[in-house]
């Protein structure tokens, strides 16, 4: 009985064990899966972790310090001295009557506001700084969606690999069947064994093209903080657009950084326009003097300022006005830049969109049903092998090429996004 009943608990700690391991190897098997990472949290990741873009963010920091030095003032000058001093008599009757002391202290009075202009063409520049960082992280965005798109269409053409080589593989083991049985000849069987070669071929490049697209995206999104086994979430599927050419254009001039820096740029030369003009205006030098001599306590008062006979700081005002003249022309080339960028994502939507369309009227569908068509008529002998495998090319010729179309297509939808200047399109 007693044996019995030490049978029956270890039986109940097995099962216990096996109840607790079917619950936790389940859990970590859930914990060890691939992270997936949508595109909206790519760009996000990018833009928090890029060290190229950490770096550019530093020039407003930097930019932000030359505000501090902008708004400095003169240091005060001290000044001080002592006369006939002799080694012979140093004592306190002589040093008191018969040697003198200076003591002083003199300060640089800025004419025209100088500071102020200097202050205010340091914050200029800030803020142009900050919209060139901006249009950085626009550009960064468009590279992540890009090798995202990338990814995508690694992972489909891997897809469609592997999905191939499965049905070309039972299509080779039948042919061997009918080989052995004598329905097709060694000839016949032979071809369709060595077809089975591109399949494969395929695959590996299909295998080779995502791992580098998940790399390189990677790369972007910092690679010590992506785990190496991560993998990409989202449909890759057609995105129609709504919109007009001339409602993208209204927006991209609202939103373009790189437009908003340029007229920034024109700001910021009107600013070192007035630093060179207060600079113009000569500064006073004010100094006050203690003197102790002859057992005479005096004080005195100085003042001092250039004449601006020569040097008006003319040359420096001169190219300050050519400066802004330039930055004026710097807006208008990247106004039209924007426009000409619109235009050229528009267009090369619609064409790509046009493209995807003629695959998804029934081209597809075409090549899906010639290929199951030849494959059907040639296992009963109705066509040649011939026909059979040029059908089967053309089935993943058309399929390659509408993904690719397709990627085509969202590339081109990210670079009108990339040249709008936002994510959000109609």
């Amino acid at each position: 009985m007693r044996v019995e009943t030490l049978s029956r608990k270890t039986c109940l700690r097995g099962l216990v064990v096996l109840i607790g391991l079917a619950v936790v190897l389940p859990a970590e098997a859930q914990t060890q899966r691939p992270v997936k990472i949508t595109l909206d949290e790519a760009i996000q990741m990018a833009l928090q972790h890029n060290h190229n873009i950490l770096a550019a963010r530093t020039t407003i920091q930097q930019s932000q310090a030359e505000e501090i030095t902008a708004n400095l003032r003169p240091d005060p000058t001290l000044l001080g001295d002592a006369e006939y001093l002799s080694p012979t008599h140093l004592n306190t009757d002589y040093l008191n009557n018969s040697s003198e002391f200076d003591l002083g202290i003199s300060y640089l009075f800025e004419r025209g506001r100088k500071r102020q202009h200097r202050l205010l063409a340091a914050k200029d520049i800030t803020a142009q700084t900050r919209s060139l960082v901006a249009d950085n992280e626009r550009s960064l965005s468009f590279t992540v969606a890009s090798l995202f798109v990338g990814v995508q269409l690694a992972e489909s053409t891997l897809e469609l690999a592997e999905k191939d080589l499965k049905g070309f593989q039972q299509t080779v083991d039948l042919s061997e069947l009918s080989y052995k049985a004598g329905a097709i000849s060694e000839d016949d069987y032979l071809k369709i064994k060595l077809q089975l070669l591109q399949f494969e071929t395929d695959l590996q490049q299909a295998l080779l093209a995502r791992a580098q697209a998940l790399s390189d995206l990677r790369q972007l999104l910092g690679y010590e903080l992506v785990s190496e086994d991560y993998d990409v979430a989202g449909a890759f599927d057609y995105q129609p657009l709504k919109g007009n050419v001339e409602d993208m254009q209204m927006k991209a001039l609202q939103n373009r950084p790189d437009l908003r820096a340029a007229q920034q740029g024109v700001t910021a030369a009107k600013s070192q326009y007035g630093v060179q003009k207060a600079i113009g205006k000569r500064d006073v030098t004010g100094q006050v003097n203690y003197t102790h001599t002859g057992g005479v306590n005096t004080a005195s008062l100085f003042g001092s300022i250039q004449l601006p006979i020569f040097d008006r700081n003319q040359g420096e005002i001169l190219r300050a006005s050519y400066a802004i003249t330039q930055a004026e022309e710097q807006e208008k080339a990247t106004n039209g830049q924007a426009l000409t960028d619109v235009r050229d994502a528009y267009e090369g939507l619609r064409t790509n969109d046009r493209v995807v369309a003629l695959f998804r009227s029934g081209y597809l569908d075409v090549a899906q049903k010639d290929r199951d068509i030849s494959e059907y008529a040639y296992k009963r002998g109705a066509a040649s092998l011939l026909n059979f495998l040029d059908a089967e090319r053309s089935y993943r010729a058309t399929q390659l090429a509408y993904r690719q179309a397709l990627a085509s297509y969202l590339q081109a939808l990210e670079q009108l996004r990339e040249a709008v200047g936002v994510r959000n399109l109609p």
